[in-house]
């Protein structure tokens, strides 16, 4: 998934079309690790954990993925696993992906 992620082509080349990669802009990342992503909400109101990873394996996971990061030579910073953090972002496009190793049906 880092290799995925390093090699997207999502940053604009001179036409202005996604075509350049993290690598190819020499660009660097944020690695915040984010356990609430895999919070099931498929019934209810309160968002369901029961399928959340256990938290040990997930940050030996989380330090696998920064240091690919970091071996591909990305300048990566990352947040404090299992922290409490509050990130600041400026998005810069119209553009959401979602990336998973899993089969993801789509949703409309």
């Amino acid at each position: 998934m880092a290799d995925k992620l390093i090699d997207l082509r999502v940053f604009a080349d001179d036409a202005g079309r996604m075509n350049l990669s993290l690598a190819d802009v020499h660009g660097s990342a944020l690695i915040v690790s984010q356990f609430t992503l895999f919070a099931d909400m498929s019934r209810g109101r309160r968002p369901s954990l029961l399928g959340a990873g256990d938290p040990k394996r997930a940050e030996a996971l989380y330090e696998v993925f920064v240091r690919s990061f970091r071996q591909r030579g990305i300048e990566t910073s990352t947040g404090s696993f299992g922290a409490v953090m509050k990130v600041s972002i400026e998005n810069d496009g119209p553009v959401t992906l979602v990336l998973s190793s899993d089969d993801w049906p789509t949703r409309v």
